[in-house]
């Protein structure tokens, strides 16, 4: 017996567990109800009686070192599940993931061309705060008090003041507010330096708010790009040129465009532009009322009294503003006949756009 007790030491010693399944080997071989050690127990009660003791202690000595073994290799086998588990388990089966390209919304895509065709002839791109005070979005642009010009846009206010309605707070309900802040700023900063003030040419994107009710062709937000041209010596004509030249850039070289004369109290003379439907090509439909014509945007030349409020002599600076709604572009350009999906967010329908 004591040479079998010395021939599973040596195993003991020489064995090796890397693995869950290896560590349950060990222990059904060495310390199970069946294992070798167990059996030399058993086989200890015929030993001589005079042998008892000295193989009884050698045998404890042997169990102990096999369950110190088995710790040992047991603190390994947990160390390792534990950095496995911690890596993403990666399944080899699974089908290659393409790369999925993301879309633009048709606002951003319109908009960016919209920029380029004007940044290509000489206008820059301004910025201006949607919560705006009434002087800015109203008083400015030649509204005054009480002037049922008002009236023609219903709108969100933050904050009324019943003794000084300049003071009011709204969301503005065009972007014009920027035209003023920047023809503000262009005199400012050209006050005392050679040649006077500086011409303006730029253009005016952003979100805009009006009291509306939602339909599909009218929201109570919804996206504006204005533009300016201030120096001396412009006439009415390079306002028709600049617009001309957009129309045929953002559409068709085949697209027709016509100026109808109109109000708005901010520009003097002022027009609508209309052109031919692009969805049905001029022949009538629902969109163009089944006239083959749609409004797109209405323009004018800059009212004196505006650029007075801004500190800019009229009789030596003249210019001309105009203004269109982006939706109503992109509506036309890509024949989108609700503009209530563009502020849903379904990607059934953002989808379409890929690629553009």
């Amino acid at each position: 017996m004591l040479d079998k007790i010395t021939e599973l030491y040596a195993e003991i010693d020489a064995a090796t567990v890397t693995s869950k399944d290896e560590l349950e080997q060990y222990r059904l071989r060495y310390l199970s109800k069946k294992g070798a050690v167990t059996e030399l127990f058993d086989g200890l009660k015929t030993a001589p009686a005079d042998e008892r003791r000295a193989l009884g202690q050698q045998l404890n000595g042997l169990k102990n070192r096999a369950q110190e073994r088995f710790a040992a290799f047991q603190e390994v086998v947990d160390a390792q599940q534990q950095a496995a588990a911690a890596q993403p388990a990666v399944d080899l089966t699974l089908p290659v993931i393409p790369n999925l390209t993301g879309t633009q919304h048709p606002l951003s895509i319109v908009r960016q061309r919209i920029i380029q065709i004007f940044e290509r002839i000489g206008f820059n791109v301004s910025d201006g705060p949607e919560i705006e005070t009434d002087w800015y979005n109203f008083g400015a642009l030649n509204f005054p008090d009480n002037h049922p010009a008002r009236e023609m846009q219903d709108t969100f206010f933050v904050q009324k003041s019943a003794e000084n309605p300049s003071a009011d707070v709204l969301l503005r309900t065009h972007t014009s507010n920027v035209q003023i802040r920047l023809m503000e700023h262009v005199r400012n900063s050209s006050a005392g330096q050679i040649g006077g003030f500086k011409p303006i040419r730029s253009i005016m994107p952003g979100r805009v708010y009006r009291n509306e009710a939602i339909s599909a062709r009218a929201h109570c937000q919804f996206h504006q790009v204005e533009g300016i041209y201030v120096d001396r010596n412009v006439g009415f004509k390079d306002l028709k040129d600049t617009l001309y030249h957009f129309v045929k850039e953002l559409f068709t070289k085949d697209t027709k465009i016509r100026f109808r004369p109109s109000y708005f109290p901010f520009t003097e003379p002022s027009a609508e532009i209309d052109i031919s439907c692009q969805i049905c090509g001029g022949s009538g439909c629902n969109v163009c009322k089944y006239t083959g014509w749609v409004e797109i945007a209405g323009s004018g030349m800059v009212d004196p009294n505006v650029l007075e409020n801004c500190g800019i002599d009229p009789d030596e600076y003249t210019g001309f503003a105009f203004g269109m709604g982006i939706e109503r572009i992109t509506m036309l350009k890509y024949q989108v006949r609700d503009l209530r999906l563009y502020f849903e967010n379904d990607v059934r329908f953002l989808r379409q756009f890929e690629g553009l």
